[in-house]
C-alpha cells in the first residue's frame, strides 16, 4: 500500500484529502507545520507528498527544495496562489504538478494515481537485472561475478571467470588459444599461450564431473576450445 504525506495546515482541507485518498486505498499521514512535514517527508518512506505553500515553521518551496536534494518522491504542491509566477517557482525546484485551490478531491485523487504509476514505471526501468548466463546447469553471473554448478557457488580468479564467460556467452565457436589469450589478456601471445590451456584445466576442475572427459569446454585437437551446448 502507497504510503502519502499531506503537508497542510488547514485541518478541513487536509482531512478531506485524507478521507478521499483512504477511500482509494492509500494509507495517509498529515502534518501541519512545515518543520515537522519536512522532518517526517525526509526520514519516513513516503511514495508521494501533498504540499501545501504556506505554512508555519518552513514553506512549502523550502520544503520542496530540501526534498529534491536527496529525494526523488513525486510532489504535488497546492496552494490558493493563482498566479504564474509561484507554479513556475514550484515547477522550477522540482515539483510534479501544481494545484490552485479549490480543487475537487476527486482530481486530487486522479492525479495522485498518475503520479504513483509513472514513478513507479520509472523506478522499474532503471532497475538493471543481472546478465546470467544459464547453461546446462552452469548459471554464470556476468554482473555479480559468481558461478553456480548443478547449484553449488564455485570460486574463480578474474581470469578463470573472464575466460569461462566468455565462452559461455559464444556457445560452440571454436577459438584458438591465440584469440582466447588476445580476447581475456588483452595482449599478442607470442610465447604466452600456455597460459590459457593452465587456465582451461582450472576451468573444468571446477565445472566438469569428470575433468579427463569434458561435457562443457571441449578441446578441438589442432585449433582450439569451445563451450559446448
Amino acid at each position: 500500500m502507497s504510503r502519502i504525506l499531506i503537508i497542510e495546515d488547514e485541518e478541513s482541507i487536509a482531512d478531506l484529502e485524507k478521507d478521499y485518498l483512504e477511500l482509494s486505498g492509500f494509507e495517509v499521514e498529515i502534518e501541519g507545520e512545515g518543520t515537522k512535514g519536512l522532518e517526517r517527508a525526509l526520514e519516513e518512506n513516503f511514495q508521494l507528498v501533498i504540499l501545501d505553500l504556506m505554512l508555519p515553521g518552513v514553506d512549502g518551496f523550502e520544503i520542496c527544495r530540501r526534498l529534491r536534494e536527496t529525494k526523488n518522491t513525486p510532489i504535488i504542491m497546492v496552494s490558493a496562489k493563482k498566479d504564474d509566477i509561484d507554479k513556475i517557482r514550484g515547477l522550477g525546484l522540482g515539483a510534479d504538478d501544481y494545484m490552485t485551490k479549490p480543487f475537487s478531491p476527486s482530481e486530487l485523487v486522479a492525479r495522485v494515481k498518475a503520479h504513483l504509476t509513472r514513478y513507479e514505471r520509472l523506478v522499474s526501468s532503471n532497475v538493471k537485472e543481472n546478465k546470467v548466463i544459464d547453461i546446462r546447469g552452469i548459471k554464470i553471473d556476468k554482473t555479480a561475478r559468481r558461478v553456480w554448478v548443478h547449484g553449488e557457488e564455485k570460486n574463480f580468479t578474474s581470469r578463470e571467470f573472464d575466460l569461462l564467460s566468455f565462452l559461455a556467452e559464444n556457445p560452440n565457436h571454436v577459438f584458438t588459444k591465440e584469440e582466447l589469450f588476445r580476447k581475456i589478456w588483452d595482449m599478442d601471445s607470442v610465447g604466452d599461450i600456455a597460459t590459457v590451456t593452465v587456465h582451461i584445466k582450472k576451468i573444468r576442475e571446477k565445472i566438469e564431473f569428470n575433468s579427463t572427459k569434458p561435457q562443457y569446454i571441449e578441446t578441438i585437437w589442432g585449433v582450439g576450445y569451445r563451450f559446448k551446448v
